[in-house]
């Protein structure tokens, strides 16, 4: 697993070993990150489910201000925080062991562009989205949704940008709507 491009290309991440996670492999981060290069500058990003950190390191890498961490494994967070130092994005990135149920009953900041990579048997996908969009979310917010090939999601509130798949990978680009 490495970063793909920006200021910390080819640098090599770790993850946990086992089967605790599941890192987005290179030929999905790829595209992903394709899609979403028009709203990477100057963004505020949460990695909900972060792992490795993967997603948000790349994300700071192509010009994200910030980026914030979550993840309830404390083995995840190490190897989060391990990554940051090791890419040198420690002044852009907060790093929290915490479940993403507490942090998004608890955090009052927005932001711009939220990976949400859930473990996919955990039929969530609609109820963070819609909690996500419940105050967590600047305007016109990107959520990236990485999910199983047989996932359907309930989108209400949000645009439907793209959907991809690739191999057992759906990809969904979803944007907030705007208020009437």
């Amino acid at each position: 697993m490495r970063v793909i491009s920006g200021l910390a290309r080819g640098l090599k991440l770790s993850s946990i070993d086992g089967m605790e996670t599941r890192p987005t492999l290179d030929r999905v981060k790829e595209p992903l990150f394709s899609m979403l290069m028009p709203y990477l500058n100057d963004a505020n990003v949460l990695d909900l489910f972060a792992g490795s950190g993967a997603l948000g390191i790349e994300a700071i890498s192509r010009g994200a201000l910030k980026c914030t961490f979550t993840d309830k494994n404390p083995k995840c967070v190490k190897v989060i925080l391990d990554n940051v130092k090791k890419a040198r994005m420690e002044e852009k990135s907060i790093v929290k062991n915490i479940s993403f149920e507490s942090f998004l009953a608890t955090s009052k900041e927005k932001f711009d562009l939220v990976f949400l990579d859930p473990p996919y048997k955990m039929g969530l996908l609609d109820e963070i989205l819609s909690k996500l969009k419940e105050g967590h979310l600047n305007d016109d917010a990107i959520v990236a949704v990485e999910a199983d090939d047989g996932t359907n999601i309930l989108y209400d509130g949000y645009t439907l940008l793209k959907e991809r798949k690739y191999g057992r990978v759906k990809l969904f680009i979803l944007q907030l709507e705007k208020e009437a």
